[in-house]
């Protein structure tokens, strides 16, 4: 075995804590089958409903003058967390965002005046501007704002980092380490979990590589052995031109790397329960979703989604028990009240 990858692969496990897990990764299949799975898990129900946002929103990054604005190009399909902030979501061009806790975040430098960007709205500021990945790594690069991360009402740190993945199959994974953005770009960045930071994910996962996942894989609820799972099996699963094979065998692999419901590490308590899977396919424009109590998996077909100017707000509610299946496009309904963003500035 190799030496280094091992060391690496034993410290990371060790320094990791098992952050408030979630799990991301795209699917690469024939003819421009490209499709983006993610697992939702979280100590608590964080209360998740559906929103469609159109084209032509004004927005701001914060409450303060010293933000960002802009008017949304592209209309989007958003999840949101606690009604207060977007985890992830598909534009109408394909592109998709994933919101996923890292607790070595830092997004604070001393002395930073530029301009606030909230972090309950940084996911949506991604999927109301760009089209493909090469467009949103071109303009965050840039790092014309600073992050302002307010904690979440249940007290929890906002600590997250952000992948982005577009039709191409190409995709970039951000982080804010030391108050520094960090981007790490390619169609090889195709998985995503939590703690550690991305470049020693990616050791622990040539450490197994060297393995050979036939012979043997992590099998644990940790970050490391998920992201080294859903690397493993996202490429080794059968790769389908077809959604009707290639939206299920994403949904596959995202089962396997599901947190069980109700689990109970008192030694570990950021290990949580997954509370929802998804699976966009992003080459016909498809989003399906899973909620783990619910058992029914339905889909929101985002080109029969009118997302003119003007179209307005809607909400498709899911934490009052609502059930839905199949084709869940019409039930959304209008907002009475805009969304409303948690802005600490």
């Amino acid at each position: 075995m190799k030496t280094l990858p091992l060391l690496l692969c034993a410290a990371a496990l060790a320094l990791a804590p098992a952050g408030r897990a979630c799990t991301r990764a795209v699917y690469l299949g024939p003819d421009g089958m490209t499709a983006t799975g993610r697992t939702m898990d979280w100590r608590e129900d964080p209360q998740t409903n559906l929103y469609i946002f159109p084209r032509g929103m004004a927005r701001r990054g914060a409450r303060t003058d010293n933000t960002v604005f802009w008017t949304s190009k592209y209309g989007s399909l958003s999840a949101a967390g606690y009604d207060i902030g977007i985890t992830e979501g598909m534009n109408e061009r394909g592109l998709v965002a994933n919101l996923l806790f890292l607790t070595e975040t830092v997004y604070d430098r001393p002395g930073d005046t530029r301009p606030v960007m909230g972090l309950s709205i940084w996911t949506q500021y991604v999927l109301d501007n760009f089209a493909t990945v090469a467009e949103a790594v071109a303009e965050l690069s840039k790092e014309r704002f600073r992050i302002d991360a307010p904690d979440l009402p249940n007290g929890v740190e906002s600590r997250l980092h952000l992948a982005i993945s577009d039709p191409s199959g190409d995709s970039a994974i951000f982080e804010y380490i030391d108050g520094r953005l960090t981007i790490h770009h390619g169609r090889q960045y195709q998985v995503l979990t939590n703690s550690p930071t991305y470049d020693k994910q990616l050791a622990v996962n040539d450490y197994w590589q060297s393995i050979g996942g036939l012979v043997m894989l992590p099998g644990t609820n940790r970050s490391s052995d998920r992201f080294v799972r859903a690397s493993f099996y996202i490429d080794a699963v059968v790769q389908s031109s077809d959604p009707r094979v290639a939206v299920p065998t994403v949904m596959s692999v995202m089962r396997n790397v599901s947190v069980p419901y109700g689990i109970s590490t008192p030694d570990k308590p950021y290990i949580a329960s997954t509370r929802w899977r998804s699976v966009a396919d992003q080459k016909n424009r498809v989003y399906w979703f899973e909620p783990t109590l619910g058992m029914e998996t339905f889909r929101i077909d985002l080109s029969a989604v009118d997302f003119a100017p003007g179209s307005g707000e809607r909400v498709l509610r899911l934490t009052g028990g609502e059930r839905y299946t199949g084709d869940a496009t019409d039930s959304f309904r209008p907002l009475v009240k805009p969304f409303q963003f948690l802005f600490g500035e």
